[in-house]
């Protein structure tokens, strides 16, 4: 485990330019996470509603986010998932699912505020990934998924415009990536966009108009 002189030192090696953009970064992060929690507070005694994600009721997103964020300070760590094991498989919410999302959460934010400065690797499923883009991963999770949430939950689903704009420049490269590895489905041909969160929805696979009593929904459960 890296002390926090050792983090430092490497800061210092890694200038003062990167030093600033960690923590762009990091508040970027805990911006996206924090919608997320305030999100999951909202969420009423039935669990089991229909979500934009057509394997998921309520319950299991919010396992799915919940599980993100308990892999988040093992990861940033520099553990595997070798290391991990099953610890983190199965349900993670109990008897207290908002309480233990928001301890997740918690967990995660404080894990890459304390990493993230310091640079370097983490092992994901396909290998070995900067941390930096390993977070902008976990800020669109925490976007999209929040999203999904809202609009499950009945929620007005406006998001931040400055995330939907660091996300959406983040995954103009990448989408096609993630659709061809089974990560998020096609665009849905029915969807209108012509704004910034509309388009990123569909780019991501979703129905902006999806509501839970329209049953429409165009995405994989991994997304």
């Amino acid at each position: 485990m890296m002390n926090e002189h050792a983090v430092i030192q490497k800061l210092r090696t890694r200038g003062n330019s990167d030093w600033g953009w960690a923590m762009a970064l990091d508040a970027t992060y805990r911006r996206s996470v924090e919608f997320w929690k305030g999100t999951v507070l909202e969420v009423s005694d039935d669990w089991s509603n229909p979500t934009p994600c057509t394997e998921w009721d309520v319950r299991a997103l919010v396992n799915h986010v919940v599980g993100e964020d308990r892999w988040t300070r093992p990861l940033v760590e520099g553990r595997t998932i070798a290391d991990v094991g099953n610890a983190l498989d199965g349900d993670l919410l109990g008897d207290n699912p908002k309480g233990s999302a928001r301890a997740a959460a918690d967990e995660a934010l404080t894990a890459v505020a304390e990493r993230l400065p310091a640079g370097g690797k983490v092992h994901l499923s396909y290998g070995e990934e900067d941390i930096e883009e390993y977070i902008r991963q976990l800020v669109a999770d925490h976007l999209i998924h929040g999203w999904d949430l809202a609009v499950a939950i009945g929620q007005k689903p406006d998001l931040d415009p400055e995330l939907v704009e660091e996300v959406a420049e983040w995954f103009r490269n990448r989408e096609e990536l993630y659709r061809s590895g089974g990560s998020i489905a096609a665009r849905p041909e029915s969807a209108a966009g012509g704004n910034p969160q509309a388009d990123l929805l569909i780019a991501f696979g979703r129905n902006p108009e999806w509501r839970p009593a329209s049953g429409t929904s165009n995405q994989t459960q991994d997304a």
